[in-house]
């Protein structure tokens, strides 16, 4: 699995309020220094047709550090896709939103975190 972190293009900042949608698998965080919005993977690709929610720890802490797993099948392509959260409140790990990749090519989506 490769784990990328999430990094704002804007500022470099590293704390994200995140939108996910659970249900059909889709991502997507905005900068908490400066706002910038961003999809995680091909989330931009199905955002009109879900129904993200913010992101929230059980402490209530809705700012997150984020990194994004990517799952490589034998053939180097991605497989699947695992957000995972850490609350900048109370420091808690956990997994917000995973889904499969069933297309090809997906290199692309190694620089999307």
């Amino acid at each position: 699995m490769n784990v990328v972190a999430s990094v704002c293009e804007g500022c470099g900042g590293r704390r994200f309020r995140v939108f996910v949608d659970d249900e059909q698998g889709a991502a997507g965080r905005v900068c908490c220094a400066c706002d910038n919005p961003a999809y995680i993977a091909d989330s931009e690709e199905v955002w009109e047709e879900v129904d993200p929610g913010m992101a929230c720890c059980p402490c209530g802490g809705e700012e997150f550090e984020a990194a994004v797993g990517f799952e490589l099948g034998d053939d180097g392509s991605v497989r699947w896709v695992t957000v995972g959260l850490r609350c900048q409140e109370d420091g808690q790990p956990g997994i917000y939103v995973d889904w499969k990749i069933d297309y090809a090519p997906t290199d692309h989506l190694l620089s999307l975190a």
